[in-house]
């Protein structure tokens, strides 16, 4: 069941979005060359705690990271570890679920370490457009796959693959709520899109082939063919005006 959102929640999840925006804008400056991925989710934790946040991530089916980051050909769920050290020209995926009084945002964001290449910079901005276009489509009235569609004519008309195993979702009390929402489909299929529903939207992209599995710690997921990846996300409640991205520093409408 996809449940609707009354005006406490979303203010709740709005605090928890913007901050969650605000803790982005210092980890692209604090994400450094030489450092672990390890060292990056402690600041993570450590921002979490200062500003009344809870992670939704650690603790969840045995999961003991506040965050998953994710490096170059790893798609999603990347374990922090003291053994990863970020390198000059990384490609990191850094996702960060957590909630304020109970309500959650999820936002996650790529980028790279140092100078890019152009062929890497449209790839990055392939996804950040796919995920645009994704959240314009999250109007009320519309049905849910106009999403998945919207995303996949995106990624797809610039050559780049779309990950078929994992999923954007509802989002409020708890992390993953109603309805899964794919990031491929054919428009007009699946629930109409009500004010006040509240989802997760995430595209994961590769710049091969979309094939993905997983290591064997059980959760981060690689391409087979060794391509690079990208994935972002952000959360968005519908309203009557069309969807209000919360992780943004300015909530954002986008209207179809």
């Amino acid at each position: 069941m996809i449940t609707i959102k009354n005006s406490f929640a979303q203010e709740k999840m709005a605090i928890a979005g913007s901050l969650l925006a605000q803790l982005f804008e210092k980890l692209y400056t604090f994400v450094q060359p030489g450092m672990t991925t390890h060292a990056v989710d402690a600041f993570i934790e450590n921002y979490l705690t200062a500003h009344k946040l809870k992670s939704s991530s650690k603790g969840y089916l045995g999961y003991k990271h506040v965050s998953c980051i994710s490096v170059n050909d790893e798609v999603v769920h990347g374990v922090p570890r003291e053994t990863t050290v970020l390198a000059l020209g990384d490609l990191i995926k850094i996702d960060i679920c957590a909630s304020y009084d109970g309500y959650c945002a999820d936002m996650a964001r790529s980028f790279v370490l140092g100078a890019v290449d152009k062929a890497v910079a449209d790839f990055i901005q392939t996804g950040q457009s796919a995920l645009d276009k994704g959240i314009a489509a999250a109007q009320e009235g519309a049905r849910l796959s106009d999403i998945s569609a919207a995303v996949q004519q995106e990624v797809e008309s610039h050559g780049y693959g779309v990950v078929r195993e994992f999923a954007g979702h509802g989002i409020g009390k708890k992390m993953h709520e109603d309805p899964e929402i794919l990031n491929y489909g054919k428009r007009g299929c699946g629930p109409v899109i009500r004010a006040g529903m509240a989802f997760a939207i995430e595209p994961m992209i590769t710049m091969g082939d979309y094939k993905i599995f997983l290591l064997p710690d059980g959760w981060t997921a690689k391409t087979v063919d060794k391509s690079l990846a990208v994935h972002v996300e952000d959360t968005i409640i519908i309203t009557n005006n069309g969807p209000v991205i919360i992780t943004r520093l300015q909530a954002e409408e986008l209207r179809g």
